[in-house]
């Protein structure tokens, strides 16, 4: 039976994707953020299981961040120079389906020993799945969106769908790893039985995504042989590809929002535990926290396309990182009250929505600009916005936690919480979250190139049109 033809988008662009089009691809996120819920979890499990110092845990997450901050440009520039005629992006799916699983499981198995060998043993496995394993799924992944269909309305589903399936096993993690870690006893062995079974959900989902993934695609959505490369996709050497990313503001501003709101994620899955049982008194509240904290989820993903549709890109974020600053302010005001601060932490979750859905659609307009700018998409390297903000913001999360019980020197043995621990938990999850959706604010409000992006685009086939009269 002949497939329905899926007709044009509202621009006159043809469409190319359908149902399980979308499902298939949106696994991809979900793996990578299985895999980040579960490095948020670290700082935790470091800390209160395999009983090692705050602060070293911070240090060793804030190192591996300073060499991520490399490793996504560099892999973006790597792919950048695969051969014409040759798949670019997809085949990394399937090459690190394995290695990510396999990483996942050893980030729990910290050998008992000295100090320099659980330092040297947490180093390596960190920069491992994180700088090696994560970004080179991170990175080809983020780039089939620009390179799977040209239109802006099947990206922006895409986003919703990849940041649907995305954000399920972050709050899956969070509601589960307690509960059952304890159920299971407790134990470092508890935390690496939870792990291998995220681990193999995470090879399956690669696995699927890779299977119906496509880097051009025609109209029934038969994939076609890969295009000849144009000078739009030609490679250039890294250190030109590095400066003229940071030459686009849009990319620059896209970058820090990506990594301010995954930042304010990574806080959220880190910090959630500490919350709940030094100023509630109980961690397994943590539970209904994340139960809770599905309402806005859903509706934030339920909402973000009519708010887009209705606003537009910029403003849609623009009035979701308010959203986040005035639920973050009120919550200074009762800290320690449950449902009052439940409440507003569910404002903050929906404010946060907009931006995990939209990132992707922001980085393929930088991409625009740099076609319009310098002749050049660099598709996979601008795409380093995307990979460094998920896998770097995250962890650096985690490393605020970590420090911030460092600065008051947190005990995990101890029976009440000191009043220097409460003010640190206040602070990564009140004040710091404040900070971030303040700064996302102000990167939104200079993000203006929406409006520019049809004479960008007009611009863009004008210059293609004449090359080809010539």
């Amino acid at each position: 039976m002949a497939k329905k033809p899926l007709g044009k988008d509202q621009f006159g662009i043809q469409k190319v994707m359908r149902g399980s089009d979308y499902f298939a691809d949106s696994m991809g996120q979900f793996a990578l953020n299985a895999i980040s819920g579960m490095v948020g979890q670290l700082t935790y499990f470091y800390t209160d299981k395999a009983g090692l110092a705050a602060g070293m845990v911070a240090t060793v997450f804030m190192v591996t961040k300073i060499i991520d901050a490399f490793t996504d440009i560099i892999m973006g520039n790597i792919i950048d120079h695969t051969k014409p005629g040759k798949e670019r992006y997809r085949p990394w799916i399937l090459k690190m389906a394995i290695p990510a699983a396999l990483m996942m499981l050893l980030l729990f198995t910290v050998p008992k020993g000295s100090a320099g060998l659980q330092i040297a043993y947490m180093l390596v496995t960190n920069l491992l799945i994180t700088s090696v394993i994560y970004t080179a799924i991170a990175i080809p992944y983020a780039s089939l969106q620009v390179v799977r269909t040209n239109s802006s309305e099947e990206r922006g589903k895409m986003g919703v769908y990849r940041a649907l399936a995305g954000y399920v096993p972050g709050m899956a993690i969070v509601l589960a790893v307690i509960p059952i870690t304890n159920a299971l006893g407790g134990t470092q062995s508890a935390w690496i039985k939870f792990a291998a079974a995220v681990a193999l959900i995470v090879a399956l989902c690669l696995l699927l995504c890779y299977k119906k993934s496509k880097e051009t695609a025609t109209a029934d959505g038969v994939a076609e042989t890969p295009a000849e490369e144009n000078e739009l996709d030609e490679a250039i050497p890294l250190s030109d590809a590095i400066g003229k990313l940071f030459g686009n503001k849009y990319w620059v501003l896209a970058l820090i929002m990506g990594l301010m709101s995954n930042v304010t994620y990574g806080l959220a899955n880190s910090s959630g535990t500490y919350y709940c049982k030094w100023i509630y008194g109980d961690d397994n509240l943590v539970a209904i926290l994340g139960a809770v904290g599905m309402i806005p989820t859903i509706l934030g993903f339920v909402m973000v396309g009519p708010m887009n549709k209705k606003l537009g890109v910029v403003r849609t974020l623009r009035v979701s990182f308010l959203l986040g600053m005035v639920a973050n302010i009120l919550r200074i005001l009762n800290p320690t009250h449950f449902w009052y601060n439940t409440i507003l932490g569910c404002i903050s979750s929906f404010a946060n929505i907009p931006m995990m859905c939209l990132l992707g659609v922001t980085t393929a307009m930088a991409i625009d600009y740099n076609a319009y700018k310098y002749g050049n998409r660099m598709v996979a390297c601008s795409q380093s916005a995307t990979g460094f903000g998920g896998k770097v913001g995250n962890g650096l999360g985690a490393a605020v936690v970590g420090w911030c019980l460092a600065l008051a020197h947190y005990d995990a043995s101890m029976t009440v919480a000191t009043a220097a621990t409460r003010q640190a938990i206040y602070a990564f999850n009140i004040y710091i979250p404040f900070v971030l959706f303040l700064v996302m604010f102000i990167c939104a409000v200079k993000f203006d190139l929406e409006a520019k992006l049809p004479e960008i685009k007009e611009e863009l086939e004008k210059r293609r049109s004449q090359k080809e009269t010539f």
